[in-house]
């Protein structure tokens, strides 16, 4: 007979059963720490999607605002596919003509706003009506 085939105790020819389950073990944790990952990228993106449609509704208003006779009232504007609160709040300044602006934006159902712009406006108080005269 020749020496190809023989057992022995020094014979491992390949993986066992626990050592299959343990590799199995280390890949099932590894894969589930990158799916939790994955899912909080989701949602980090999601967030940054809000808050940038909320700046865009932020900054159209403000440019509503500058129009003359603008009320600044509180509203609730769709954009996006979205609806948003959008307040305002309007207080002097040390200038009599500007008026200091703040818009708060946030989705409906939200406490907090999402995005706060300030801007200033024109009151007019002062203001000839003509260019030049």
């Amino acid at each position: 007979m020749s020496a190809a085939f023989h057992s022995g105790a020094g014979d491992d020819a390949g993986f066992s059963l626990i050592e299959a389950l343990v590799a199995l073990l280390v890949l099932a944790i590894g894969a589930a720490g990158l799916v939790r990952a994955a899912e909080a990228h989701v949602d980090s993106i999601r967030s940054l999607e809000r808050r940038a449609a909320a700046q865009l509704v932020a900054q159209n208003r403000l440019a509503e605002l500058a129009l003359p006779g603008a009320p600044a009232g509180p509203a609730t504007v769709e954009m996006l596919g979205q609806r948003w609160n959008v307040a305002v709040n309007e207080s002097g300044t040390d200038d009599p003509d500007l008026a200091r602006l703040s818009v708060a934006v946030s989705g409906i159902g939200d406490k907090a706003p999402l995005v706060t712009l300030d801007g200033f406006r024109d009151k007019g108080s002062t203001t000839t009506g003509g260019y030049g005269r």
